[in-house]
């Protein structure tokens, strides 16, 4: 069976094609020139802002935005999306030279992380301005901490001033008073919500007003209470004046290139990049239109005449399989009966399951004998049946030039287990492969932020039958910037992936090697049990069951692991179950045994929650909280954290296991319908604690796709 081709970005230790998505979105967005909604500018900290003040300006719903700036010794690369229309949320990466800390690289350069939340409270009307509360750095070594209450006015065409109450960084200029104790300390680890600092301390003001003259200039003035304090401390610049000056140049997209003048003796720039998943790419695609309903003539309905003859039923099959092709869709079997038909169908196209359904349903009107009235469509993963669509074939023909809603209303979604059609004789087995180049970065190695690998990837899909698939994966490294160093574990944990360094040094590497096996155990039950070479780093065996109703909202899985270590060439080769510290030498022991129980809810409005309980790689036990926001065209955008039994000490850097990720359709890159994606997932550091192993192919993400609140969400493709 086809399958949906994802490339699987791992931008913690492993990240086959990763910087290629992100590039390719960039250029393919500036190619359409897609204007956006009004974006506002971004300070140096990459948020709706002045120069190194905020604002209380909030991006469009949805608005994913990366800035880079330079002021000073300081780069800040921020990634920032808004989440709600009210709340956004901050990753940053600052590099900070000539920074004495021990965790300075051997260049003297400190890599710090950090993560912001903003939350509007009060909307700007003609009376009131936007009021923003936010939290800098709230969790992180707070170097950048601050927090802060800012509004923001509208006076006159293109004017709009600001005014904000600050605290930390934001307080350290000329504050006026204080509202309790705060700790000024570096913490050492970083990763922990700093909530002992917030709103505490002295309190100072900052006031900024900007001038946009047309779209694409805006002249900033501001007044700042950040004193870069650490930075003056350490030589590294001196705070001359609190008056900051800047320029903004921005791109129909909302992109823009600033130049600042801080501090009264410091010059900056800074590059913005903004995108929309909720608009990007071309409305709709472009891929050509499917057939139009036949109608039927009056009174034909009540033709009963073919039924028994076989001729008659496998011309309508050869007839609905051709077409059907036509529009990249496999009917791998067709159960007809005298009133109803039921496809099984197999989608490799189209990232929308109400596309394929509806196209597939409009081939059967053109196809199918007409007494047969009720139209079942079965769509089937891995040989799975996911779902049973029942339409009446009479709605089909009144409905047609409808919204798809009317369509909808009258259309029944149920479990299709026991209801699934053989598949015919003659398509299985099949066999898929491609061969072409793969792009993998590591970063945020304070050794090597951004090491760059590449070369050249074979894979294969060898379909033995509708469930069981023999899968591989193969590279060839034709050149790297580097592979980052072995550092010290700075806990007590087995090395489960801290070495993942050494693996990245084989020349010649299988990704992964697996049998994997598919199964509807029961109602509103899924199953897969995978084996072979998992994933770069372990082999074993996985197995997983999930527990799905068709209309429901909650899924509750369970998977457990039985997994050995990999030889470090990703050859054939397995290793003891121990791991060797490079700087203590110390042995540690990692189990073969982890595992899951995991319970998933989609909330609505495009968000989706997953919650996981138990065992890990390295044997501690915890729990991982993850939600996404999934956009309608197939974007996704989303966060985790994991807490286990390992404190924030024993843990190291970062104190706990945390990322968010993005899942990029090609889609809406191309314009033209495909099912292949790009999960990318940016995770500040690699450390052993709450590790989990990278299987392929987990149920739920499968199943839910073809279940009916998704495929609700995504009806109104239906008619395309």
């Amino acid at each position: 069976m086809p399958k949906s081709r994802s490339a699987r970005s791992r931008l913690k230790f492993w990240v086959p094609g990763a910087a290629a998505g992100i590039a390719t979105a960039v250029s393919a967005f500036s190619a359409y020139g897609q204007e956006t909604p009004f974006v506002p500018s971004r300070n140096s900290f990459g948020v709706p802002g002045l120069i190194d003040m905020p604002t209380a300006e909030v991006d469009p719903d949805g608005t994913l935005s990366a800035t880079m700036a330079k002021i000073g010794d300081s780069t800040r690369t921020t990634i920032t999306f808004q989440i709600t229309p009210r709340l956004s949320g901050s990753f940053r990466y600052t590099g900070i030279e000539n920074f004495n800390h021990p965790a300075s690289n051997a260049d003297g350069v400190y890599y710090d992380r950090s993560f912001d939340l903003r939350y509007q409270l009060i909307k700007e009307s003609d009376y009131l301005p936007s009021v923003v509360i936010g939290l800098q750095d709230f969790v992180g070594t707070g170097i950048l901490g601050g927090e802060y209450i800012v509004a923001t006015k509208s006076v006159a065409p293109g004017v709009k001033i600001t005014g904000g109450l600050g605290w930390g960084r934001l307080g350290s200029y000329n504050s006026f008073g204080t509202t309790g104790s705060r700790p000024n300390v570096v913490l050492a680890t970083g990763g922990v919500p700093t909530y002992d600092r917030w709103f505490r301390g002295p309190v100072a003001g900052f006031a900024g007003i900007t001038y946009a003259p047309n779209s694409k200039w805006n002249f900033s003035l501001e007044y700042s209470s950040d004193n870069y304090t650490e930075e003056t401390r350490l030589g590294q610049m001196s705070k001359d004046s609190p008056w900051n000056f800047g320029v903004d140049y921005r791109w129909k997209s909302g992109s823009q290139l600033s130049l600042y003048h801080v501090n009264g003796n410091e010059v900056g720039a800074q590059f913005s990049i903004v995108l929309n998943p909720k608009t990007f790419g071309i409305p709709g695609g472009n891929e050509p239109a499917s057939y139009p309903v036949r109608v039927r003539p009056a009174g034909s309905a009540n033709d009963l005449g073919w039924v028994g003859n076989d001729a008659v039923a496998a011309s309508a099959k050869s007839e609905l399989r051709a077409l059907t092709q036509k529009d990249g869709l496999t009917v791998e079997g067709l159960h007809l009966e005298a009133r109803r038909a039921t496809v099984r169908l197999v989608n490799p196209t189209y990232g929308a399951p109400s596309q394929a359904i509806g196209r597939t349903a409009r081939a059967m009107s053109r196809t199918m004998p007409t007494s047969v009235e009720e139209f079942v469509v079965i769509p089937v993963v891995n040989g799975m049946a996911m779902s049973a669509v029942t339409m009446r074939r009479s709605d089909l023909e009144r409905l047609e030039h409808d919204n798809a809603d009317a369509m909808l209303a009258r259309t029944a979604i149920s479990d299709a287990y026991g209801r699934l059609p053989k598949a015919d004789p003659g398509i299985y087995p099949k066999f898929n492969w491609s061969l072409g180049p793969y792009l993998a970065a590591t970063l945020f190695d304070p050794n090597n932020p951004v090491a760059v690998r590449g070369g050249l990837r074979a894979t294969a899909d060898w379909e033995v039958a509708p469930n069981i698939t023999v899968s591989g994966s193969v590279t060839t490294k034709l050149f790297e910037n580097g592979n980052g160093a072995i550092r010290q574990s700075e806990s007590a944990l087995p090395r489960v992936r801290t070495d993942a360094p050494l693996y990245k040094q084989a020349d010649n590497a299988i990704e992964y090697l697996t049998v994997a096996l598919h199964g509807r155990p029961g109602k509103n039950l899924y199953s897969r049990l995978t084996f072979g070479y998992l994933e770069p780093m372990y082999a074993g065996v996985s197995g997983e069951i999930l527990w799905k109703p068709v209309n429901s909202r909650l899924a509750i899985g369970a998977e457990l692991n039985y997994v050995q270590r990999r030889d470090f060439d990703m050859g054939f080769g397995l290793q003891d179950m121990v791991t060797v510290d490079p700087v203590t030498g110390a042995r540690r022991e990692i189990p073969n045994l982890n595992g899951h129980i995991s319970a998933y809810y989609a909330f609505g409005n495009g968000f989706h929650g997953q919650v996981d309980v138990g065992r890990y790689l390295a044997g501690d036990y915890g729990a991982t909280v993850a939600i996404d926001k999934e956009f309608a065209n197939g974007w996704r955008i989303g966060a985790y954290a994991t807490k286990t039994n390992v404190s924030a000490e024993d843990f190291g850097e970062g104190s706990f296991d945390k990322g968010i990720r993005f899942t990029v359709p090609f889609a809406t890159l191309l314009g033209t319908a495909t099912r292949r994606t790009d999960n990318i997932t940016v995770q500040s550091l690699s450390r052993d604690g709450g590790a989990k192993l990278s299987v392929r192919g987990r149920l739920y993400d499968q199943v839910r796709e073809y279940h009916e609140p998704d495929v609700a969400r995504s009806w109104g493709r239906f008619w395309r």
